[in-house]
């Protein structure tokens, strides 16, 4: 069982907000997300191969075909900021 310390806790590292009656539901949901969990993990899979899909799928993803890419001139043309002919994005320190 997450106790109400846990999901703040868990809360805090993903910085959300919780008012009471959200921790209550999320420990509630998560130990019951956790109890799913123990029972799968109890399941025998050793000669179970590992799928990505659960039916077969074909042709899922297009040809990787090389085309032509966008001139840099027009990429940044509607850039909000521009240094050395590419995007300036700002340092994480300046965003905290």
């Amino acid at each position: 069982m997450i106790d109400r310390e846990q999901v703040l806790h868990v809360a805090k590292l993903a910085r959300l907000e919780l008012s009471d009656d959200e921790v209550g539901r999320m420990a509630t949901e998560l130990s019951s997300v956790l109890g799913h969990i123990e029972t799968i993990s109890q399941l025998q899979l050793d000669d179970v191969a590992p799928t990505s899909h659960v039916v077969e799928v074909a042709n899922a993803l297009r040809a990787d075909v090389e085309t032509p890419c966008l001139p840099r001139d027009v990429a940044l043309a509607a850039a909000p900021a521009v240094q050395d002919g590419g995007f300036l994005v700002p340092s994480p320190q300046a965003a905290a």
